[in-house]
């Protein structure tokens, strides 16, 4: 078949895990591993697109970081998701960390700007969640609570330990925003909230989409300076339970990302 009948081949980066990070597991654990949560792969999969995961290259892996061009990976899919998972580390938006937790994780940073930045001079759309958001707004000039609850006391609680997606609050949509427009007559709706750092100072070119409404933190951010297609919320839409209508349905969000996408899809591929 021709390529516009192909399935789309959505990028996503791969989370991290070090060995020694979670005590000392055996086996596998031994070794840096990367991966993709299911989660995630099933919500890209509902949009009828394929999830590809894209590896990371560490200082601890058996090829050379000049054997890795990212760009070859922007150049053959059609979009890249950010997934969530370790806090962004301070250092990359020029601050030191406030507590030894909150360091977060600089390697996986800088693989991700570098990816950001091939499928952004690729204009291909760049979707992220959670993490993927906080890192979005970083790479693009923008800064970070390192942790809500130190920093602004007066903030409601963003995250609940052992709640996990189990814990929501409300998010408020901007009128007039992109987003917005996906949900038409819902000024408001409650999504899951799994974070204790979020955006401060927002990067330029960018627009706030959504706002926690007890607070003003910011929930959803989209590029708006006339570059290609970015956007990041903070909730995580891969855990939304299509049974609960009291939770704001996601696939709105994931179709649009998908058919900027195959707007934007590359023409190597479209040839078949």
């Amino acid at each position: 078949m021709a390529g516009p009948d192909k399935p789309l081949l959505i990028g996503v980066s791969a989370r991290i895990y070090y060995p020694g990070s979670q005590g000392a597991l055996p086996g596998v654990f031994t070794k840096t591993l990367h991966y993709l949560e299911q989660s995630v792969a099933h919500w890209v999969l509902s949009g009828h697109a394929m999830a590809v995961m894209i590896p990371a290259v560490t200082k601890d892996s058996i090829v050379m970081r000049s054997d890795l061009e990212l760009h070859d990976y922007a150049d053959a899919l059609d979009g890249l998701v950010l997934q969530g998972g370790n806090d962004v580390a301070p250092e990359s938006y020029g601050e030191r960390p406030m507590h030894p937790d909150w360091a977060g994780d600089a390697v996986r940073d800088k693989y991700e700007i570098e990816l950001i930045d091939a499928f952004v001079q690729a204009g291909k759309p760049v979707f992220g969640v959670c993490r993927g958001l906080q890192l979005l707004n970083v790479m693009f000039g923008g800064t970070l609570w390192q942790d809500i609850g130190s920093q602004r006391p007066e903030a409601r609680a963003h995250r609940e330990l052992g709640m996990y997606e189990r814990h929501f609050h409300e998010v408020e949509l901007l009128p007039g925003t992109h987003l917005a427009g996906l949900y038409p007559g819902v000024p408001r709706a409650v999504a899951n909230s799994i974070h204790h750092q979020g955006i401060k100072d927002l990067a330029p070119g960018f627009i706030v989409e959504a706002r926690c409404p007890e607070d003003g933190m910011v929930e959803a951010i989209r590029r708006a300076d006339g570059g290609s297609w970015v956007a990041g919320v903070q909730w995580h839409p891969e855990f939304h339970d299509p049974q609960d209508p009291a939770t704001i349905d996601d696939t709105p969000m994931l179709q649009d990302f998908l058919a900027a996408c195959r707007a934007a899809r590359s023409p190597y591929r479209s040839r078949g």
